[in-house]
């Protein structure tokens, strides 16, 4: 279960992931917050590489990593999505506006997000999110719309009805040059004011930045467009809207009073006079409007409505610049976290370099002592002329004298008992060439007194041949608390040696100890030692206590 999970994880950060890097950074993330347990670092440490909605999968695949006593935080800690989509409606006509702000369009590579929401506004209390996509605007896919033909679509009708899906996260592009970026719901600052990109300005004040827009009227089976128009003085020339009637279809459009039209019908608006402007519009029923937005709303001002324009620029002003300072802080906060990650992967890339080091000479010191242990095995057990054939032993052996058998039962049967047993100690000397067990070794060479006191500690030199076949249990973190042998099958090198039997203990593989390891260290030391250069294996076991029989024992 668990190698699949794993398997799987690898698979969904091979697939979202393309930088070696990035993923070698992922993995030391996880490595680190499974030795600490610190569930908030890793989570911000996973936020800096999980930086695009295209990644957000990742937090899922991860879930299954994670201890069930930190899921439900884990759960907490990460963006929220979902798959679903919301659809609400809003009353753009309504006197606070829709109360959103979106960011984003297909001129910004990205999709349409909610960037802020006007706490106790209409899309606050419908329950739409910062970090909202918006997918779809009365009923049209807005996948490929610019910023400003959603704005447009969204004044066609008096109710707009909204289809989102909670991503959780915010694009960010200050200008055409900069790359697209991403910032968390949790960690974005959002634009001040009520300008460019803001839907509840342009809905409910029309915004204050002058900017170009097209609108389109259809006059028939109507009694006008419920607008006046009037030209600008000499100072500012062009033709002007000057009046509003409110629920006209001007207003349904989205005209206000100051917006200045540069274009009807194709009819450049820039050098006409009044008279003329008026027959230009009254000459179809259908006419396409390009306006720049506020152009000349301060010529229709009253003196009160100046003042308090100018005070809301410097209102403006002044969140402006409080935002700037916050953007400086939240900037210096980012490097220092990015510097602090730096140096914490040039730690974590120095350990890895002296962890290699330290496996590398471990396994130079074992290749030596494997050599040395083979050397004085040759020098000690090695045969020193070949050894005689079994059957010119067994020739030379007479069976006794029947009447001496007759008269002497109980002295043959002692002479062929130990004959017997010759032939089997050299028979199992001549399959193994050496003893069962080391007489010389000295276990406190290896091991201190506390850890063997009671054991029965023996030297097995086992001659790699075929398969250990040999299978073990238990570790210092079990309630075994030891490796101990769970299984000897039958044929293998062990079984052939016949020294190591179930339950025995194992204390050390080829020099290396074994008293303190887990399961799967001990594991990967066996097969390491089995299946490197040489043609030995030594391990060190502590005799399990022989059990007690009951059998019929038999005298001679």
């Amino acid at each position: 279960m668990e190698r699949r999970v794993a398997r799987e994880f690898r698979h969904k950060v091979n697939l979202l992931i393309d930088n070696e890097a990035e993923k070698d950074y992922l993995y030391d993330v996880l490595r680190m917050y499974h030795q600490s347990m610190n569930l908030p670092v890793l989570v911000g440490d996973l936020k800096l590489v999980i930086n695009e909605p295209s990644r957000l999968p990742l937090f899922d695949a991860i879930r299954p990593l994670i201890p069930l006593k930190h899921q439900v935080e884990y759960d907490q800690l990460t963006p929220k999505r979902s798959r679903k989509l919301k659809e609400v409606r809003l009353d753009r006509l309504h006197p606070e506006g829709l109360g959103i702000s979106v960011r984003g369009g297909v001129e910004f590579s990205c999709g349409l997000f909610i960037s802020q929401l006007v706490k106790g506004g209409q899309a606050d209390n419908v329950g739409l999110q910062v970090g909202d996509e918006i997918v779809r605007i009365n009923g049209y896919s807005i996948s490929s719309c610019t910023h400003e033909e959603v704005i447009n679509l969204i004044r066609t009708k008096k109710i707009v009805s909204i289809k989102v899906r909670h991503v959780g996260m915010i694009p960010v592009k200050s200008s055409a040059d900069e790359p697209l970026k991403w910032q968390y719901v949790d960690q974005f600052v959002s634009d001040a004011g009520e300008g460019k990109g803001s839907v509840a300005g342009l809905a409910s004040s029309g915004g204050r930045d002058s900017k170009e827009k097209k609108v389109f009227i259809s006059l028939i089976g109507t009694k006008g467009m419920g607008c006046s128009i009037s030209s600008g003085p000499t100072q500012k020339p062009g033709i002007f809207i000057s009046n509003v009637k409110p629920g006209s279809l001007s207003a349904e459009v989205g005209l206000e009073v100051g917006d200045q039209i540069v274009e009807v019908n194709g009819v450049d608006f820039s050098n006409v006079d009044h008279k003329e402007a008026v027959r230009v519009l009254k000459s179809s029923r259908t006419l396409t409007i390009s306006v720049v937005a506020g152009a000349g709303k301060e010529l229709f001002m009253t003196e009160e409505e100046r003042q308090r324009e100018a005070c809301l620029r410097e209102q403006e002003r002044q969140e402006l610049m409080h935002q700037k300072r916050l953007a400086l802080e939240t900037n210096k906060i980012i490097k220092e976290q990015q510097e602090k990650e730096r140096l914490r992967k040039l730690e974590i890339s120095q350990k890895a370099a002296e962890e290699e080091e330290r496996y590398r000479r471990e396994i130079e010191q074992i290749t030596a002592e494997e050599e040395k242990f083979k050397k004085e095995w040759e020098e000690d057990w090695g045969p020193k002329e070949p050894p005689k054939p079994l059957k010119t032993v067994t020739a030379e052996v007479h069976p006794a004298p029947h009447s001496k058998h007759k008269l002497d039962v109980k002295g043959v049967a002692h002479d062929q008992l130990e004959t017997d047993d010759m032939d089997e100690v050299i028979m199992k000397q001549d399959k193994q060439g050496f003893q069962k067990y080391l007489e010389d070794f000295d276990p406190y060479s290896m091991f201190t007194p506390e850890q063997i006191m009671g054991k029965d500690v023996r030297l097995l030199r086992i001659k790699k041949e075929g398969s250990l076949d040999l299978a073990v249990e238990g570790g210092i973190d079990s309630p075994i608390g030891k490796i101990v042998v769970s299984a000897i099958y039958e044929g293998g090198a062990a079984d052939k040696h016949g020294g190591i039997v179930k339950g025995d203990e194992i204390l050390a593989v080829n020099g290396k100890i074994l008293i303190d390891s887990r399961l799967a260290e001990a594991q990967t030391t066996l097969a390491k030692a089995w299946n490197m250069g040489g043609d030995w294996i030594d391990l060190v076991i502590a005799a399990s206590p022989p059990k007690e029989y009951d059998d019929e024992m038999t005298f001679f």
